[in-house]
């Protein structure tokens, strides 16, 4: 019980003080891991009111879009909504999601490669140390700070 309770506390307090602390890539865009061993990136931007994902090597330089592709959804969970993705040799592009909203997307390699899944949550409100929205602070989680 005294555990649980513990437990509680710290997850609470987590949620009430703690900042997203995300990695950003070099154009200063979200990372998001498209691989299970982290050789394969997308840097996730904003520009032009939609989101734009560039996708990385395991050295964080652009890779060609070949072959690649990517699904989107959004929405609840019972009701998922499938976002249109556009896709140039560049990267990808998708319309923005409703701020709070998840975005859900599933990037492959190959046509025949397994897929890899990737979650953002949309948080738009401004972090109080960096002024940056909340999904592209640069503060490091309470736990790495100290």
């Amino acid at each position: 019980m005294k555990t649980k309770l513990i437990l509680l506390v710290t997850l609470i307090s987590s949620l009430a003080f703690g900042h997203e602390g995300v990695e950003l890539g070099p154009n200063g865009g979200r990372i998001l891991e498209f691989s299970d061993n982290e050789t394969m990136h997308g840097e996730i931007a904003v520009k032009d009111g939609k989101f734009h994902i560039a996708v990385l090597d395991k050295n964080m330089k652009a890779v060609a879009v070949k072959a690649q592709s990517l699904t989107a959804m959004t929405g609840d969970r019972a009701k998922p909504v499938k976002l249109e993705v556009t896709k140039d040799d560049k990267g990808f592009s998708l319309p923005l999601v409703a701020a709070g909203e998840w975005l859900i997307l599933r990037y492959k390699e190959t046509p025949d490669a397994k897929a890899v899944t990737a979650r953002l949550e949309y948080n738009t409100s401004t972090c109080e140390e960096c002024k940056n929205q909340e999904w592209l602070c640069k503060c490091k989680p309470e736990k790495d700070a100290k």
